[in-house]
């Protein structure tokens, strides 16, 4: 197990499976002590069983990250418990499919409930505790869909792209602190969340096809680039918006075989 983050205290959402759940994964290899978020027990114990297994220190926080109240009390909580944070990823989301003229004002805003609201309590949370502390590292999930219009997920498209500028701000208001915050744009990621989709193999072979890599990606690939940001190998990156999705956003145009 390294130590590149020996001591650190992690707070994740959406901690019970994909993306999240990896970045617990890799956090608590690093030797930090998560906290793992979610609104169902049973998956994040699944997930921080499996870390305490593995030798790593993990629990869980049940909550709603679309609920300020709960959401605001249990970082709290939690860094009352190991007194401090140190770590924030804001990786919850939620999402709604339909053209734009047949969404409902519901379903528009059912996108930004748990993805910008979310973002924007955990964040202020956090950067009130760090800022006292002198020292953090918030990392917040966007999406490529938050850099490039996809039909169907207008709502989806314009809460990721609200996260991305969300932080740039964030980071410009909390460095002089000591506080930094990035965020992390993921491509096609093999999750549960693009299961119904990958699993067709025409669908998922038509995905690849425009990816530079040819294929999809992993969580922990995504994880990878999370723990890189908040360790202090990135002590001098703050603002920055990293993309983790194959080289998809660096093409204007696919060329297909």
């Amino acid at each position: 197990m390294s130590t590149r983050l020996q001591g650190k205290i992690a707070f994740i959402t959406g901690a019970g499976s994909g993306i999240g759940a990896a970045t617990a994964r890799r956090l608590a290899e690093e030797g930090a002590t998560v906290v793992l978020c979610g609104r169902n027990l049973k998956p994040l114990e699944a997930v921080a069983s499996a870390i305490r297994e593995a030798g790593g220190q993990a629990e869980s926080s049940v909550a709603d990250v679309s609920d300020e109240q709960a959401f605001v009390g249990a970082i709290e909580a939690a860094a009352k418990r190991h007194g401090r944070l140190d770590i924030l990823v804001n990786n919850a989301m939620a999402y709604t499919w339909g053209a734009i003229d047949t969404t409902t004002s519901h379903d528009w805003h059912a996108n930004f409930s748990t993805t910008v609201d979310g973002t924007f309590w955990g964040t202020r949370t956090a950067m009130a505790l760090m800022k006292a502390a002198g020292r953090g590292a918030i990392v917040n999930i966007a999406s490529i869909c938050g850099l490039f219009g996809t039909p169907g997920m207008a709502g989806y498209s314009a809460a990721k792209a609200a996260v991305i500028n969300f932080s740039r701000a964030a980071a410009s208001e909390c460095a002089s602190y000591g506080v930094r915050c990035n965020v992390v744009v993921p491509g096609v990621i093999d999750t549960p969340a693009t299961a119904g989709m990958l699993a067709d193999a025409r669908a998922r072979a038509n995905t690849e096809k425009l990816i530079p890599l040819r294929r999809v990606g992993l969580p922990h690939e995504v994880a990878n680039a999370i723990v890189f940001l908040v360790s202090d190998e990135a002590s001098y990156i703050t603002g920055a918006c990293l993309p983790v999705d194959g080289g998809r956003s660096s093409e204007l145009y696919t060329v297909l075989e």
